[in-house]
């Protein structure tokens, strides 16, 4: 006898009034298993046949699903198989860092189909929003040639930089980008592009990047501790990306740490283990366009100054480790980075031992830490993947009837 399949997805409810939330439902255990047949969602979400039925049906009207050949197993009736429309929607993603700003367009499962880089201008927000709006504007414009329908699908733009947001702090503060904070970024972009906007820090932009696509995918509860030139951790409980109040869950990197022989005073986990970190102990420019392959040279000669700076960070991530597993319970945690991949798994390596925690248990599925993504895009990509999660994830905001956003605030033109 044949071994049932197992699938995985989110329950439905056949209650009335929850059509949006039923149809979320439907697309992320597609996006979850790939191709599955009418019987197997309607297993796989606890709805009726005739509610999956109806759905597929709107489903398929609206461009979202598509149906294959059918399938015969067995001596039963043969079934239909049906799986997502790559080009069913469209999203933005934008970073914007201290230096450079980074565009990507992705399509409904994720992929990358068009990106393009520039560097920020001096002046601050007034001008860089300008070089950002034309970068967004030459990335539309490649995806409408090479996806004709593209501009009518499009279901918004996420826009991830560098957290916390809403503290008071100095416009020259290198660790927080306050003059981009207090610009009203968020209005002039959903003007300048008629889009719906949404705000994530980096850090949570990588964690939906992980989930669409990465090493989080189909996990319910696993957090993304972010190194780049600060640190911060992206958290998916429950399936869901949470944000807090202010859309600043997870600024670890502004934890303080304990005084050190080198250091009399308390001083944030970032100020000893990011990569602006590493740049001061280089005594390198974070704005040289060469900087990435400096490093991959220097790491690959085993240079001793990034490798005792790499000791010293990785003592710190390793607590840091520890703290997550402690306060959150993930089912893995995962290390990502915008450092060069050689780098991030010389990091990643250093960083075990683990310290003990309740997470050192029995019967895991999943390593405690894992390396994630190390790509530059990364941002970007879980920046755009945020508008495709916001429109089509399952969320008990979907059934309350009330717009939300994976990690920040929406601005609709």
């Amino acid at each position: 006898m044949n071994e049932m399949r197992v699938i995985r997805g989110k329950s439905g409810t056949n209650q009335e009034g929850t059509s949006a939330h039923n149809r979320r439902v439907m697309i992320d255990a597609l996006r979850l298993n790939g191709k599955l047949s009418r019987a197997d969602l309607a297993r796989a979400s606890g709805l009726t046949k005739q509610a999956v039925s109806n759905i597929i049906d709107d489903l398929e009207q609206d461009g979202l699903v598509v149906s294959l050949a059918a399938v015969r197993k067995g001596r039963g009736q043969p079934s239909t198989p049906y799986r997502l429309v790559p080009e069913g929607a469209f999203a933005i993603g934008l970073q914007i860092d201290r230096h450079m700003t980074r565009v990507i367009a992705v399509n409904l499962l994720g992929t990358v189909l068009v990106r393009a880089e520039a560097n920020l201008p001096p002046g601050g927000p007034a001008n860089g929003v300008r070089v950002i709006l034309d970068l967004v504007q030459q990335v539309r414009i490649e995806l409408a040639g090479i996806a004709e329908h593209s501009e009518e699908r499009l279901v918004g733009l996420c826009v991830a930089m560098p957290g916390p947001f809403g503290l008071a702090s100095d416009n020259d503060d290198q660790w927080m980008m306050a003059a981009w904070q207090s610009f009203p970024l968020l209005e002039t972009l959903a003007a300048g592009t008629g889009l719906e906007v949404a705000l994530q820090n980096d850090a949570a932009a990588c964690a939906t990047a992980e989930r669409m696509v990465g090493a989080a995918h189909g996990v319910d509860h696993a957090v993304c501790l972010y190194v780049g030139y600060g640190i911060g951790a992206g958290l998916i409980l429950n399936g869901e990306l949470y944000a807090g109040g202010n859309g600043n869950a997870g600024e670890i990197g502004m934890a303080l740490l304990p005084p050190t022989a080198g250091r009399p005073e308390r001083s944030p986990l970032e100020h000893r283990a990011s990569l602006a970190s590493l740049y001061q102990h280089l005594n390198a420019d974070p704005a040289d366009p060469k900087l990435h392959d400096r490093l991959n040279t220097l790491v690959s000669k085993d240079d001793p100054a990034v490798a005792s700076w790499v000791d010293a960070a990785a003592e710190e991530l390793r607590w840091g480790v520890q703290l997550i597993e402690t306060i959150f319970d993930p089912q893995t945690v995962i290390l990502c980075s915008s450092a060069p991949e050689a780098l991030t798994r010389r990091i990643f390596d250093a960083i075990h031992p683990l310290l003990p925690s309740i997470a050192n248990r029995r019967g895991r599925a999943l390593p405690r830490l894992q390396l994630g993504m190390t790509d530059p895009w990364s941002v970007a990509l879980g920046a755009a993947a945020e508008p495709i999660s916001r429109a089509f994830d399952p969320r008990f905001s979907a059934i309350l009837k009330t717009r939300a956003s994976a990690g920040g605030w929406n601005v609709q033109p």
